[in-house]
């Protein structure tokens, strides 16, 4: 619920926009955050100048909103340009310097950016990885990671997942092949680190009368997943999202990938390295909100939007202030 001492913030000029959506083909969202202070009324960042990006899904805009609230209220004067789509107009505002500070994913700097196939599954160690490419050849600085990973899973019911006792992929791939039943959407299907190569991981490949006969797997929408998986109808198991708010909405069971096939995508505020020389302040304010984010949390907040239908200024704000991090 919006906090009755919300207020809006600065509705980014007309002007401002226009010129940076011409010159980087980014598309602002509301371009709104609410007006707020620190609780001790400290500005650590009187003065400052910052143009805050994000992508366009749920938790990119949330992230960018929490940012965009927290900057502002640490006295920086803000540019909400949150919900840009896709990955790639947030990240190429970034590295054109039309956007100062982005949360990204280290999976998604590993794969996406940097075109590693290397399956890294210590976080701290793709995060390292990550940095030091991104530091070295586009001086942008990823900041330590937050404690929460936007990865790949899969999920069941909780019902099912007491049923047949499983917590984990290895328990999984230890039930008799009728009960091996799963949904998935076609991207993930068909990924070079999806589906079949997880199953191949687990010891049941794909297609095999011994491991996951084809008629055992269901392909749909990414969407309709989550629905089908709660009911166990079709499948017993469905492909999600760790941070999705539908996993809490529906009381599905993550199962723990012991293997560690699954490359980490922990939440990173990646900011350029201009801006973090000329405002080494941000260290601390960016690393204050990422040790309060977790995957319950990012789940919770995620649910608020699509589930609940707030909108993700509000929920940005009265995160923060039940935080006490902003009054």
């Amino acid at each position: 619920m919006r906090s009755p001492r919300a207020r809006l913030a600065t509705l980014v000029s007309t002007l401002v926009v226009v010129a940076m959506l011409a010159g980087c083909g980014l598309v602002s969202s509301s371009g709104t955050f609410h007006d707020a202070r620190l609780p001790d009324g400290a500005r650590p960042l009187d003065g400052a100048k910052l143009v805050v990006t994000s992508k366009s899904f749920t938790e990119g805009v949330l992230l960018g909103k929490i940012t965009a609230t927290y900057l502002a209220a640490a006295g920086a004067s803000v540019t909400d340009l949150t919900g840009a789509p896709g990955s790639a107009s947030s990240r190429q505002a970034q590295l054109n310097g039309d956007a100062d500070v982005l949360w990204e994913y280290t999976g998604t700097g590993w794969v996406n950016y940097h075109n590693q196939t290397e399956t890294i599954s210590d976080p701290n160690e793709l995060w390292q990885r990550v940095h030091d490419i991104e530091e070295r050849d586009h001086n942008l600085e990823w900041l330590p990671p937050a404690n929460f990973n936007d990865t790949y899973a899969f999920g069941a019911s909780t019902p099912t997942a007491d049923r047949l006792k499983v917590r984990s992929l290895s328990d999984v791939a230890a039930l008799p092949i009728p009960e091996r039943t799963f949904c998935v959407d076609d991207e993930f299907f068909s990924r070079s680190d999806g589906f079949i190569p997880m199953l191949q991981k687990y010891g049941i490949p794909y297609n095999d009368p011994g491991g996951v006969p084809s008629g055992n797997v269901t392909r749909m929408d990414a969407g309709v997943v989550y629905t089908a998986t709660a009911k166990s109808a079709p499948c017993n198991f469905g492909m999600i999202y760790t941070t999705d708010g539908r996993v809490k909405n529906l009381k599905l069971v993550v199962l723990d990938d012991d293997k560690q096939f699954f490359l980490p995508y922990s939440g990173t505020a990646v900011v350029r390295g201009a801006i973090i020389d000329r405002y080494p302040q941000l260290r601390t304010l960016l690393g204050t909100i990422s040790e309060h984010l977790t995957d319950e949390l990012m789940q919770d907040l995620n649910g608020r939007v699509d589930i609940d239908g707030e909108d993700p200024a509000d929920v940005a704000y009265d995160w923060l202030e039940s935080e006490k991090l902003i009054q």
